[in-house]
């Protein structure tokens, strides 16, 4: 009787010990799962992206490197203090967006450059014909040229900003075509009155 009665005891007791173990155990591997499941979801809405976020990328890095190209010119080429002011600007605030958006495609795993809609438009980009004027011009005449070309080319970029908008869905991009248009829209309105007395 002994025997059993201490058997039984030392049985009861591993039991209960098991079980302490085991609620321990599953109660901490809910919480970290719980974290690690909360990564994950954020991490996924980090990432979430749709073509419409990568075209808009792909799309706007040629479209601000022409921009910064053709404010470099205007250090060289510019007569107008304001323009080469604004000018100074515009690749100020475009360097540092085209570095985001190929971070951004890079960190989805997607090419930076356009493949299959190399004939698509991008709204307001200059031609070749155009860039090679400017690039001739110097002084008053650069200055009317710069200020028609990058109202046409900012008000290009609004357009596929706001394109995004409406067809986009990640947050990232989505926060740069904001700054596109909050940017872009401020500096039509100061070419437009540069344009205005040149």
């Amino acid at each position: 009787m002994r025997k059993t009665f201490t058997v039984r005891r030392a049985l009861s007791a591993g039991i209960a010990a098991f079980a302490a173990l085991s609620i321990a155990a599953c109660s901490g591997g809910d919480g970290e799962g719980g974290h690690d499941m909360d990564s994950m979801e954020s991490e996924s809405a980090e990432a979430d992206f749709n073509d419409a976020d990568v075209m808009f990328l792909q799309m706007m890095i040629p479209h601000h490197e022409q921009a910064v190209e053709m404010a470099d010119l205007a250090a060289e080429h510019a007569e107008d203090p304001e323009v080469v002011a604004l000018a100074g600007q515009i690749a100020a605030a475009q360097q540092p967006e085209i570095d985001q958006m190929t971070a951004l495609l890079e960190g989805w795993g997607e090419p930076t450059e356009m493949e299959g809609h190399e004939g698509m438009a991008m709204g307001g980009m200059a031609t070749e014909e155009q860039m090679t004027e400017l690039s001739a011009a110097h002084g008053a005449d650069f200055d009317k040229l710069f200020v028609d070309l990058m109202i046409a080319h900012h008000e290009g970029a609004v357009t596929m900003a706001e394109e995004h908008h409406a067809e986009g869905q990640n947050a990232d991009a989505s926060a740069i075509a904001t700054a596109v248009i909050d940017a872009q829209t401020a500096e039509i309105a100061t070419l437009q009155e540069i344009q205005a007395r040149l």
